[in-house]
């Protein structure tokens, strides 16, 4: 019998262990978040690499040391380029490119969409400023040019509907066979 990856291990040390911080100014935490997205992304069928990506798409916040909600202070933490960048390692681009981008499909909702802003919670209308605001038509063109665009546009969606208070989710160990799945040689 083969041993468990100890990559799995170490993602549920993160989410669960790290991921009691709180969540921007949300009434929930890092954990409840990522474990509500990857409840959305499963709800939709989306896939082991999106889910994955859902459940991993804030790893960024989790691994530095800005505090619980650094655009509070005027800093944009670029957690989703950290996160990739941790990730990378150990997914391919279908898990790691929607986690990347999961912050450019926020500024290219709000410059597609004329709906979308008025879902942004408080922070994330806070953070898109700090993060250049709705793309423009150029921005726009450039990002629906990219092979994982559309992905990380659904993730988004998640990625907003993933703060809901006392939501009741399944742990890590639920979403970590779709990890495991996803998790490079």
């Amino acid at each position: 019998m083969s041993q468990p990856d100890p990559r799995l291990a170490e993602l549920a040390d993160i989410i669960d262990g790290k991921g009691h911080g709180q969540y921007g100014l949300s009434d929930i935490n890092q954990r409840q978040h990522a474990l509500q997205a990857a409840l959305l992304a499963e709800g939709e069928n989306a896939g082991a690499a999106l889910i994955t990506a859902a459940l991993l798409h804030d790893i960024g916040h989790m691994v530095h040391n800005l505090g619980d909600n650094p655009a509070d202070k005027g800093i944009d933490d670029r957690h989703e380029e950290l996160g990739h960048d941790w990730l990378v390692g150990w997914f391919g681009p279908e898990v790691t490119e929607p986690v990347r981008l999961h912050v450019a499909a926020k500024r290219y909702l709000c410059g597609t969409d004329p709906s979308y802003f008025g879902k942004l919670s408080k922070d994330s209308v806070l953070s898109l400023s700090l993060q250049g605001g709705p793309m423009s038509a150029e921005e726009i063109a450039e990002f629906e040019t990219l092979p994982e665009h559309a992905a990380a546009v659904r993730l988004r969606r998640w990625d907003e509907g993933a703060k809901v208070k006392g939501l009741a989710t399944p742990g890590f160990a639920h979403f970590a066979p779709y990890v495991a799945a996803c998790l490079k040689g």
